[in-house]
């Protein structure tokens, strides 16, 4: 048995969810709305303020997803009530970012600008202060979609390993590799 898919999620108090006949999960809550699609050999049961994921049998197929739908909801439920942010860094000189509304306006040190849309799920803000590098962040209830966006961007110019330039999460170690030595 899947360890986490035996706990059962607590839904806290102003979340409600519900399960419709094509086994699509609703999560409602303060901070939004979010949809999940189940499959449909996996059973949800809500009852007494918590969620259970049930699966039919022992296949491999069913072992493998109920792990995976009961941690989805999870992160619907988190999502929903408290919120995801997610930080990026830009080091390297030159390095900058602006947004206007959704457009987040990005100089990686490419002859032009990168400008790139953010979905309207998500709330973008950018900052940057004297001597520190430049930060965007992101808020969002779906966890999905904030670490898709985030991967996107850091994408576009990841770090490279031997003076850390590029585009990193916050707090992110980096493995860095020793330059060249002198030879004789």
């Amino acid at each position: 048995m899947s360890r986490i898919g035996k706990k059962p999620v607590t839904v806290p108090s102003g979340v409600t969810i519900s399960v419709n006949n094509e086994n699509v999960v609703t999560v409602k809550g303060p901070k939004g709305e979010l949809k999940q699609s189940v499959d449909r050999d996996i059973k949800i049961e809500i009852k007494d303020g918590t969620v259970d994921v049930v699966r039919p049998t022992e296949q491999i197929r069913h072992r493998a997803m109920h792990g995976l739908y009961r941690s989805l909801i999870s992160n619907m439920v988190t999502g929903v009530t408290e919120g995801y942010t997610k930080k990026l860094e830009l080091v390297g000189v030159g390095y900058k970012a602006s947004n206007q509304g959704n457009l987040l306006d990005l100089a990686l040190g490419y002859s032009h600008n990168i400008v790139f849309e953010i979905p309207k799920e998500l709330k973008v803000t950018t900052s940057q202060e004297k001597g520190q590098n430049p930060m965007i962040s992101f808020e969002s209830s779906d966890k999905q979609l904030i670490g898709q966006v985030c991967a996107k961007i850091r994408s576009l110019r990841k770090p490279e390993p031997y003076k850390g330039k590029g585009v990193k999460f916050a707090g992110e170690v980096l493995r860095r590799k020793a330059g060249k030595s002198a030879g004789k």
